[in-house]
């Protein structure tokens, strides 16, 4: 029985110690939640404005540009991909892994090519495990990204998108990531990036028969406006889906470090009840051996007296 107890003991300071370390990761998840929280919602203002900016030139003039007008035939398409560089966050990476190659699947099915962008060590190890193609990848930064890592990622994309598809360019950019809904609900999503819809017509007229006129005058040109637009559209879009991961990926971790806080407690108190079952039959035994022992010691003694 001793050695039982002695297993029982040390199995509850394993356990304590890891949850000491589950709850302190859950603290540290919840104060960096709400750091995330508040760049979201300081950059979604800016995301949805130049989103608007960008959809009234391209309504208001009949200029092709990339950056609005869809190819006649779309044969080579870019997916972002975004995950983080940790795990220890339930489901988190693979839903938005699990997104991206439904999103993939997809599109290899109407016939296109997909060139796959990556961000994050556990996207970027899941590719390389199955000897997938990736285009490019970066890693280092998915728990407080910044405006400058949106720059990086969002440079070979802009590149793609500008060049023919017989030069490896691409006809469209799609990105795939978690969108923060609350500390309990996080959404892997795909979203075209590019070239963007353009639903709202309200800034052209129409002439007699039914063409789009723009009812805007550029300068120096619409195409050079979209020129300009174009590189800080992407990279403020890439900015905003870094930022919403981000904030996702640390309410997913504090999520699943308070389940293990609360498994590790729980398995504790199991353990605890062993222990003092096991230190009570040991005592019972002991018990019962000092009662034989001087039961026998008694009979000896009796039988000497006579």
């Amino acid at each position: 029985m001793g050695a039982q107890l002695r297993v029982y003991k040390r199995r509850i300071r394993s356990v304590t110690a890891t949850k000491k370390i589950t709850k302190a990761m859950e603290m540290i998840a919840a104060s960096r939640v709400v750091k995330a929280q508040r760049k979201v919602a300081a950059s979604t203002p800016y995301a949805t404005e130049l989103t608007r900016a960008v959809t009234a030139v391209g309504t208001g003039s009949n200029t092709k540009h990339p950056l609005t007008t869809q190819a006649e035939t779309v044969t080579r398409s870019a997916v972002l991909l975004l995950t983080s560089d940790r795990g220890l966050a339930g489901a988190f990476n693979s839903n938005a892994i699990k997104a991206a190659e439904k999103l993939t699947a997809q599109l290899q099915a109407e016939g296109k090519e997909v060139d796959t962008y990556i961000v994050g060590r556990r996207g970027v190890a899941h590719y390389n495990f199955r000897e997938r193609k990736i285009a490019d990848s970066w890693s280092g930064f998915t728990d407080e990204p910044t405006y400058a890592d949106a720059k990086e990622v969002a440079a070979p994309l802009i590149e793609a998108i500008e060049k023919d598809t017989a030069d490896g360019g691409v006809d469209e950019i799609h990105i795939v990531f978690t969108e923060f809904v609350s500390m309990m609900t996080q959404t892997a999503l795909d979203d075209r990036l590019l070239p963007l819809s353009l639903d709202d017509t309200s800034g052209a007229g129409e002439s007699k028969q039914g063409e789009i006129l723009p009812l805007y005058d550029f300068e120096p040109s619409a195409e050079d406006v979209l020129d300009a637009l174009l590189p800080r559209y992407v990279e403020s879009r890439v900015y905003n889906a870094l930022l919403q991961s981000a904030a996702s990926k640390h309410a997913a971790t504090r999520r699943a470090m308070k389940s293990a806080t609360d498994n590790a407690g729980e398995l504790i108190e199991t353990l605890s009840r062993l222990a003092n079952a096991a230190r009570q039959a040991e005592i019972t035994q002991e018990i019962s051996e000092i009662v034989g022992g001087s039961a026998a010691l008694a009979d000896a003694t009796a039988g000497s007296d006579r």
